[in-house]
């Protein structure tokens, strides 16, 4: 069940220094290890407890793991011994070389690197057993606590760990995203680039190296020098390829990190190089400029130390980018700001964040191949008024992620097919209809419709409005996401769902008039017949009527109305206060009721006597009601069957609801003015 926003509005991007405490305790890093150092204890994390369920959700350990801490592993354990660098990241029995690989590019960069592992911790005097990391969630710092206690097999660590063996801060590192994530397990299988984000709050891109522009070489180059987060890769054509090797040395379908990328002098001529790191600790590229070939014997050792070129078997190498383009098919690239630029850089893109949901019925419409409830989906409109200096075109980076699917792994979910398309407004305010999609085409989308957690694009498109749709592939799939706007120029976006009005038609007063109707001279038999004298009828003697009178009307094959219906009628039209309807009450009850079939029917597209919740917004409209996404999916949520259906009785229900909430609201808007007004007096 996916999280209701209530607040539809875009938010500014979060700020690393306001991380947010996430211990069930609702105490914070300091306050639990000032605890721990005044008891004498050691902590112990009972949020993610040193036992299995840590460690797997499918299926038992393999071996008997013990859980040590580091003092029990080694005498002298250090949390960073000589410095937090790439060599510090050796992967264990565990695959999130993925994770691995954006580790190794965070040590690239001290500052990004010390907001994510605070570096004034350590296993000295004031050691009490706890730790701290900073990870970036959907537009939000979280600040996460671990004990230190690692699952060990034999005395050695059994997941990530560093070449120095009384090193730790990259194994705590990797346990506090594991519970992040809810387990080791589930940092089973990912993209490079969504630890990149976690670790920064930057925002991806996604390279395909074969289809790479002229300038790739110089896109890299200028994304290293601004220390953004680099990752590659080798693409599998099956599952029996994963982590195969090939002649070169190169593992398909494994994450590498992008470590380094320069020019050197050979033979008279320069050769552009590129440093690649497999975050195994070993197995490397054995083709041109690898760590022992023939091509180093022709550059001058002050080079060679420039480019720290030593022949190790550290996991660490160079190639030709000529090469690196043959034999790499994909390259993640992750800025640590919206264009990467460091804090003494003037320029900087704007940003804007929307969060929301799909919501079974009520705005999981699914991709424009469904268009019967693709409209449903949320609309987000985008303004661009600043042409980008010197051009004629607006930049922006459009970004979509869906969240929380790698926690939910353990409760069987799996990242959901996601994408986006771009409409050029129609100047028009509100949510727009099936009819504007069936007739205009998309002005952009994003390149595909991917099961990662990120879908991101750059665009380039003119000044004005335009409509911005995110969605599942599949209609009726739920999930929180959250949307990323980047823009070179400031760029106004808003939700076209948050706002709420009611425009229904003045109450009727029934005026008596000289002859009655034919269809009034039925009511009032009837009522007679069923009242008595009094002409004042119950719920129960209510339900009677209504559902005589409506088994008589051919074109409506509806099921009989419920007593609770009839109830609420009558506390919708009841003003004497007796609990019973009398003849005058009930017409003018009738004629909304007439208004209110005719406007059911219209959107009873099948004639089965229920109609779709996705046609919900739009029935609600006819009625005077216009919504935003959060009362539409509260209401989807308590009026829909399992088929995403509304049977004319939950209609009618909902219909009285609302009627009944907006006569509050005016009543108390009335108080409000004359209690403003009576204090304006004064």
């Amino acid at each position: 069940m996916p999280y209701l926003y209530q607040d539809a509005k875009p938010r500014p991007a979060a700020h690393p220094g306001d991380a947010r405490g996430t211990h069930s305790s609702g105490k914070g890093y300091e306050q639990l290890k000032r605890e721990c150092l005044r008891r004498g204890i050691l902590f112990e994390d009972s949020d993610f407890p040193a036992c299995n369920s840590s460690l797997f959700f499918s299926e038992n350990p393999p071996i008997p793991f013990v859980w040590k801490r580091p003092g029990d592993i080694v005498k002298d354990p250090k949390f960073i011994l000589g410095g937090a660098t790439r060599t510090d990241i050796c992967q264990g029995d565990l695959g999130d070389c993925w994770l691995l690989a954006a580790i190794a590019s965070l040590t690239l960069n001290e500052k990004t690197l010390a907001r994510v592992v605070p570096l004034d911790q350590n296993f000295g005097s004031d050691y009490a057993g706890i730790f701290h990391f900073q990870f970036w969630q959907h537009n939000e710092w979280l600040d996460v606590v671990i004990d230190d206690r690692l699952p060990t097999f034999k005395g050695r660590l059994v997941f990530l760990h560093s070449a120095e063996l009384n090193e730790f801060w990259s194994a705590l590192l990797e346990k506090a995203y594991a519970k992040l994530n809810g387990s080791y397990e589930s940092l089973k299988g990912g993209s490079t680039i969504e630890a990149m984000e976690d670790f920064t709050g930057g925002i991806g891109e996604m390279y395909d190296v074969k289809a790479a522009p002229d300038n790739f070489y110089e896109i890299l180059e200028k994304a290293l020098k601004r220390c953004s987060m680099v990752g590659c890769s080798i693409d599998t054509s099956s599952a029996a390829e994963s982590e195969a090797r090939t002649p070169f040395g190169l593992v398909k379908g494994h994450a590498y990190s992008v470590t380094g990328i320069e020019e050197v002098s050979y033979r008279g001529r320069q050769v552009q190089l590129i440093r690649i790191r497999n975050p195994w600790g070993q197995v490397e590229w054995n083709g041109p400029w690898s760590d022992n070939s023939a091509e180093w014997h022709s550059v001058s050792p002050s080079e060679q130390r420039r480019l720290s070129q030593a022949a190790q078997d550290d996991g660490e190498f160079w190639m030709k980018f000529e090469d690196f383009k043959v034999h790499f098919d994909k390259v993640e690239i992750c800025n640590l700001t919206p264009d990467a630029l460091e804090d003494s850089t003037a320029h900087k893109w704007e940003v804007t964040i929307h969060q929301g949901s799909w919501v079974r019925g009520a705005t999981a419409g699914g991709c424009r191949n469904f268009l019967e409830t693709f409209w449903t989906n949320p609309q987000i409109k985008l303004h661009l008024t600043e042409k980008d200096d010197g051009q004629d075109d607006c930049t922006f980076i459009a970004a979509l992620m869906q969240k929380g699917r790698r926690k939910l792994k353990k409760l069987g979910a799996e990242m959901l097919t996601i994408g986006y398309s771009i409409y050029e407004s129609p100047g028009r305010d509100g949510h727009l209809g099936k009819d504007f999609f069936r007739y205009h085409p998309s002005k952009a989308r994003s390149k595909t419709y991917i099961n990662l957690r990120e879908v991101s694009h750059r665009f380039k498109l003119p000044p004005g409005d335009y409509i911005l749709i995110p969605t599942t592939f599949e209609p009726h799939q739920e999930a929180d996401f959250c949307l990323r706007i980047f823009s070179e120029k400031k760029a106004i976006t808003e939700d076209l769902d948050e706002n709420v009005a009611i425009d229904l038609p003045e109450p009727l007063h029934p005026t008596p008039s000289p002859q009655e109707t034919e269809e009034e001279k039925q009511f009032r038999a009837l009522f007679e017949q069923i009242s008595g004298k009094d002409m004042e009828i119950s719920a129960e003697e209510l339900e009677y009527v209504l559902n005589a009178v409506l088994k008589k009307t051919k074109n409506i094959k509806f099921k009989n109305l419920s007593l609770i219906s009839c109830r609420n009628i009558i506390s919708l039209m009841d003003t004497s206060g007796n609990g019973k309807l009398e003849f005058s009450e009930f017409k003018v009850f009738w004629e909304k009721l007439k208004k209110w079939i005719s406007i059911f029917l219209q959107f009873d597209f099948d004639k089965s006597g229920s109609m779709s919740s996705y046609e919900l917004r739009g029935a609600l409209k006819a009625a005077g009601y216009q919504l935003n996404n959060y009362l539409l999916q509260l209401i989807v949520l308590r009026y829909s069957g399992e088929q995403f259906q509304i049977e004319f009785d939950d209609f009618l229900n909902c219909l009285i609801r609302l009627e009944n909430a907006s006569r509050v609201f005016q009543a108390l808007s009335v108080k409000n003015k004359e209690y403003i007004n009576l204090n304006i007096g004064e």
